[in-house]
């Protein structure tokens, strides 16, 4: 299953830096902060999996609008936040300010992260570090960075999931671009160990879920038709038919996952919560 984040008809490269390049795009898209400030607990998460301490230097990467970094900072930790897309940042850097918290931010790209060898105790990417086009690249950053013993903290979505099946079908009507491999293998264990066994001592990955909540399975739909970017894209490219076809596709879906028993919407998403200690 690849479901990755769909391309725009006619662009069939499979050149990395050009897919990264229409991913930057389709995560400016739309306000991703509206949905990403939901997915707080699950920084919260991660930050407690890592067992962070007052005074580590961490390093989130993918950040979005800051989730792990506002968490490492309630944990009095030195925090970098760190995305390719300015307007997340921006978003985070307003939370920060609101609740007087102290984080760098910085435009950065994971795939080539500005920053020494060994700079940080830990490393950390909630949804985000997983959808980098070339895996091994951005994998190997993640442990260049981080030091000997540190620890790398990932949340990463499971193909089996809501959201990994969300991607599959939207998938169906955008193929992923030729060669480049779904972003939901970064929630298989399998995967995991390719990317990081020659450099970690232990990699612990947990089964978890995150409970999506809202209205209706039109109002989720709604929701993430106008704010988060690759599903603002998708809708973007189709033709009217199809449109209609991926609304039905995608509301048959959140119906099918909703165990809210009628009394508002209630879809658990499993993700992997893992921490990778490094060699």
């Amino acid at each position: 299953m690849n479901s990755t984040i769909p391309s725009i008809p006619g662009a069939v490269s499979s050149d990395l830096d050009a897919v990264k390049t229409r991913q930057q795009a389709a995560w400016s898209c739309g306000d991703y902060s509206v949905i990403g400030t939901t997915l707080q607990i699950v920084g919260e998460q991660i930050c407690e999996s890592l067992d962070l301490r007052a005074g580590q230097r961490v390093l989130d990467v993918a950040a979005g609008n800051g989730n792990a970094s506002l968490a490492a900072a309630r944990r009095h930790c030195e925090v970098v936040s760190t995305d390719y897309v300015q307007s997340l940042l921006d978003r985070a850097r307003e939370r920060a300010a609101a609740e007087r918290l102290s984080i760098g931010f910085r435009v950065a790209d994971a795939e080539a992260l500005p920053f020494a060898t060994a700079s940080f105790d830990a490393v950390v990417s909630t949804f985000g570090v997983m959808f980098t086009p070339d895996q091994e690249r951005a994998a190997a950053e993640l442990v260049r960075v981080c030091r000997p013993r540190g620890r790398i903290g990932l949340a990463n979505w499971t193909p089996e999931g809501f959201v990994g099946r969300m991607f599959a079908t939207i998938a169906r009507y955008l193929p992923p671009p030729a060669g480049t491999r779904s972003p939901m293998e970064w929630g298989t264990r399998k995967r995991l160990g390719e990317l990081f066994a020659r450099h970690a001592i232990v990699v612990d990955a947990q089964q978890r879920h995150f409970v999506f909540r809202y209205r209706s399975a039109e109002h989720l739909l709604e929701v993430f038709k106008l704010v988060y970017g690759p599903m603002v894209k998708a809708f973007a490219v189709l033709d009217g038919a199809k449109q209609a076809a991926l609304t039905a596709d995608l509301l048959a879906l959140i119906r099918q996952c909703d165990s809210g028993a009628g009394r508002g919407l209630v879809v658990a998403s499993e993700y992997l919560d893992v921490v990778v200690t490094r060699a």
